[in-house]
């Protein structure tokens, strides 16, 4: 089942085949109208095959974008790369211009040239894309000639009904079109959705693979996202919707394609790993293969069909090029590009014209490598006009100024269990919460994942150092969750602090940033619970008590048990009150002044003893 190819903005040499599954059932009415997948045969760079029985198939490959069309500001905008004397170099990375002309460079000389990614290519975005719900990046997605997707759980944000919207096309249901006379026009490339079901129908909500072909070469690529994603997201987000086993779904669909005799595949699986250091070039496999990588997607590689011949990741906005052996002992490639368009990864794929199969030998397995995408390079200046395009359109809201600082403030951008900006989100959560009439507030809990990014002294355009706009702030809560204060034991309390480090976050601890006046330790060198010490768990002062009841501000993805927080999400008498935003804004707006701009929390709430994974 293909469709007929549709002429990419600004042209292409070349076209592209992405032959669709057929006979796939959609959600509903929603993506009923869901054309399918794009017929482009598209031959990416200069040359001509060569008369061997074999051909290299380059893949390059990112993940988790979130919209930052703009380079990320501070620290959430860099790399650190190891260098040959053993120390490591912090250097600015990303931006689409800058991706975008990376991509392209690295695809000339490659006739057989694909581009994919592991998901998360919207949601949780900086308003520039963000207030636009994302449209601006899809149409970056088109320019960069990006062949396929996976969804990942930032793109359920908004629910399944926009998710089609992305993928076919037509103008916000609510706020109409942005632009007059334009409409917008969907994605070029398909997404794909494997795993992802319809309570109703049983059958995917959007295709579960597609095929790349040219000159009878044909790599399949299934796409799935994490099965947690109903845990990470809003429920409102992936209500009618069912979301099933990774290694289970991908092993059925590489079995469909091997019987149509697409011996190729490719995995692009939004759930990833944590690896051993932060610098994106260290071999994980230093001390055997896959050693230096930790984390949910070692298992789903180990257990996905050696009919799969490399994996691309994400989610975890992590950096790794390792080699995790398939069930039938071969090397496999599984790699991640971090996040935010920083990285990209370069695989070479042997094709072998006989087998239709990818060669997958010890001496001449797929070799993956991240490069960092540069800011020293020349700019793509379609992508340049594109940012200027909705820049224009978003400047008389981005460049209000909210707030004034008076040095960085990191969020993203800190390894620290306990974030600067995870402290001031937190005390603008209780400030704006603690009026009897607004809730009574005695403490508040924020989420690290929520924190999208660093607010940044130096200006970003024309508003003067320390200045906070409300582009800025939207960038750090994009997500306009709607706060909620709940009573809560001090028992529960404690057992949410508890689920910070222990069940599904016991590997991967997530810790809650906490509000001014609470405080306790972590003892990461005990295991599970036992890691809170709960005679240290204090609000203002006082050891809590765990029969008397609290009022606790948070966000509606914390107090519905978001990310694993069980026992937040048991809190009654629930007071709904602004959103995280507007808290955030009318915080820095009382607070800090040109002559008076807020200084970085002191932090110290958290005491750690040992080191948290994921530092």
């Amino acid at each position: 089942m293909t469709a007929t190819p549709r002429k990419h903005q600004g042209g292409r040499a070349g076209r592209r085949v992405l032959a669709a599954a057929a006979g796939l059932t959609t959600l509903g009415a929603l993506v009923a109208a869901m054309p399918a997948a794009d017929a482009h045969d598209k031959g990416h760079g200069h040359g001509h095959p060569k008369p061997s029985r074999t051909v290299d198939v380059q893949l390059l490959s990112f993940n988790d974008l979130h919209g930052n069309l703009e380079p990320p500001a501070g620290s959430a905008g860099a790399v650190n790369e190891k260098q040959p004397d053993g120390t490591v170099k912090s250097i600015p990375a990303g931006g689409v211009e800058y991706l975008a002309s990376s991509l392209r460079t690295a695809r000339q000389g490659h006739p057989y040239s694909i581009t994919a990614a592991g998901g998360d290519m919207i949601g949780a975005s900086p308003l520039l894309s963000g207030l636009f719900h994302d449209e601006p990046t899809i149409e970056a997605l088109n320019k960069i000639d990006l062949d396929v997707t996976a969804v990942g759980n930032h793109e359920f944000d908004e629910g399944a009904v926009e998710l089609a919207r992305m993928q076919n096309g037509g103008c916000h249901p609510v706020e109409g079109c942005y632009e007059k006379g334009k409409k917008f026009r969907g994605a070029d490339f398909p997404y794909l959705a494997a795993n992802v079901t319809s309570e109703k129908t049983g059958k995917p909500i959007l295709k579960p693979y597609t095929v790349w072909k040219k000159n009878g070469v044909k790599i399949g690529f299934i796409g799935v996202t994490l099965e947690g994603t109903p845990n990470v997201v809003t429920a409102s987000g992936v209500k009618g919707l069912k979301f099933h086993d990774e290694i289970e779904t991908i092993n059925k669909y590489a079995k469909e394609l091997d019987r149509q005799g697409v011996k190729s595949i490719v995995a692009l699986i939004h759930e990833g790993g944590m690896p051993t250091t932060n610098a994106y070039n260290y071999d994980c496999d230093s001390a055997g293969p896959g050693s230096g990588l930790s984390g949910p997607i070692v298992d789903i590689a180990k257990g996905i069909t050696p009919k799969v011949d490399a994996l691309v990741t994400g989610h975890t906005h992590q950096a790794y090029a390792c080699t995790i052996p398939d069930p039938a002992g071969n090397p496999r490639m599984v790699t991640s590009a971090a996040s935010y368009g920083k990285l990209f990864t370069e695989t070479t794929l042997t094709y072998d014209k006989r087998t239709k199969d990818i060669v997958r030998t010890a001496v001449k397995s797929p070799k993956s490598v991240n490069h960092i995408v540069r800011r020293d390079q020349a700019k793509a200046q379609d992508i340049t006009d594109l940012i200027a395009r909705w820049n224009k359109l978003a400047a008389p809201i981005a460049g209000r100024p909210q707030g004034y600082i008076s040095a960085d403030i990191n969020g993203r951008g800190s390894e620290a269990p306990e974030k600067p900006l995870g402290d001031l989100i937190a005390d603008a959560q209780l400030a704006g919460l603690s009026p009897a009439d607004k809730g009574g507030a005695q403490l508040a809990f924020m989420n690290p994942g929520g924190i999208r990014s660093d607010l940044v002294h130096k200006a970003s355009g024309s508003e003067g150092d320390g200045v906070v706009t409300y582009g800025e702030a939207f960038t750090v809560q994009p997500f306009t969750n709607m706060m909620n204060v709940v009573d809560l034991t001090g028992a529960q309390i404690i057992q949410g602090l508890q689920q910070q480090v222990s069940g599904g976050n016991a590997a991967s601890p997530k810790i809650l940033q906490v509000s001014k006046g609470f405080s306790y330790t972590l003892d990461m060198t005990k295991a599970g619970a036992d890691r809170v010490l709960v005679d240290t768990v204090k609000l203002n002062g006082v050891a809590l008590d765990p029969a008397k009841t609290y009022r606790v501000a948070m966000n509606e993805f914390l107090a519905g048990g978001g990310d694993g927080f069980a026992a937040l999400g048991q809190g009654k008498n629930k007071l709904v009150g602004a959103s995280d935003l507007d808290v955030f804004d009318a915080y820095l707006s009382a607070n800090s002044s040109a002559s008076a701009p807020l200084a970085p929390p002191a932090g110290g709430r958290i005491t750690v003893v040992g080191k948290v994974a994921g530092e």
